[in-house]
């Protein structure tokens, strides 16, 4: 499989990555098998997956249990992420929640250590030492930051610290940090990882209309908060998606391809991209993912599925965090 620097890292990442949050199973992904979950680690693997993500949120720690019980013996086959949850980066507290993350993981280092949302609670500049300590001192390897807008990751960018990538939630139906937050990272190097290049299931066609999206799934400002769980209190854009969803499965019978396969290739395409992160609970989900890698999209193929989503990608605007009104946004 293709491989990307991942900044200025000297670390290169493959193009697919690994989203291991559903291995955790739990609330909104159900009960998950932790052998066939391992097993789906080892199937990435030996497909040629070499970037992992975890988080120490996902699954209260059991994503990166799980992750750790599968690298026992391949740990040196693989670039692994993990993040560390804003409420957590008092500088005098980080080192031992990494601590608690390297144990977890089994591993004394972790490639690429990433702020998962936005630091509010804390000075930017202390927290961001702080994790120049840790890679002084060999815990990690790499500093990545999550979710920050242009305001955000240019503070973090001020302090000096070496930042090599940001993972944003990008997709065909998601594109709101092409207004201001992905030209910032390509003007200082840094890279971008796409984490939700399917949107969840929408873009695999799986689902024909809002009403079949579950709830958990239905939480983005694509949808109508009357569904339970959102929390950004509009109207959403449900028409808008659902068009953009038809356009794209019609292009992508025109190619020859399946839906998700154009959908990943597409955002692997995007200049600037390290690489598109997606979730797999299952071996013969990984072998599907990775089939969209050998995927090449003319340039004709890409603008017609760039002019297919425009209209949506208007609609939702520049607000990069799908999850809140633009008033109560943490992405800034």
């Amino acid at each position: 499989m293709k491989t990307r620097p991942l900044g200025h890292s000297g670390l290169d990442v493959s193009v697919l990555a690994l989203g291991c949050w559903a291995l955790a199973g739990g609330s909104g992904w159900g009960e998950q098998d932790e052998q066939e979950a391992i097993a789906t680690i080892h199937a990435a693997l030996d497909c040629g997956i070499t970037f992992l993500d975890t988080a120490e949120a996902y699954g209260g720690g059991r994503s990166e249990e799980i992750v750790g019980k599968a690298l026992v013996g391949r740990r040196d086959k693989v670039i692994l992420a993990t993040k560390i949850s804003p409420r957590h980066c008092d500088p005098a507290q980080i080192g031992s929640y990494c601590e608690a993350s390297l144990r977890r993981l089994q591993t004394d280092y972790i490639d690429h250590y990433i702020v998962h949302w936005p630091i509010a609670e804390y000075p930017v500049d202390e927290a961001f030492a702080a994790l120049e300590a840790l890679k002084r001192a060999g815990k990690i390897r790499s500093i990545g930051v999550s979710n920050f807008g242009v305001k955000q990751l240019g503070e973090a960018l001020a302090t000096g610290v070496q930042i090599d990538a940001e993972q944003l939630h990008y997709s065909l139906l998601s594109r709101a940090i092409e207004f201001e937050i992905k030209p910032l990272c390509r003007a200082q190097g840094v890279s971008v990882t796409a984490y939700m290049p399917l949107m969840q299931g929408l873009l695999t066609g799986k689902f024909g209309e809002p009403e079949d999206v579950p709830a958990f799934r239905a939480r983005t400002r694509h949808f109508n908060s009357a569904r339970g769980e959102a929390r950004h209190g509009g109207s959403g854009a449900e028409a808008e998606t659902f068009a953009a969803v038809d356009a794209v499965r019609a292009i992508a019978a025109e190619v020859g391809a399946p839906m998700a396969d154009v959908a990943l290739a597409w955002v692997i395409a995007q200049p600037g991209m390290a690489c598109a992160i997606a979730g797999a609970r299952r071996p013969d989900q990984v072998a599907r993912n990775v089939a969209a890698t050998e995927l090449e999209l003319p340039f004709e193929i890409v603008n017609r599925l760039n002019m297919a989503t425009e209209a949506l990608k208007d609609k939702l605007g520049a607000n990069a965090d799908y999850w809140q009104s633009f008033e109560n946004r943490r992405t800034r």
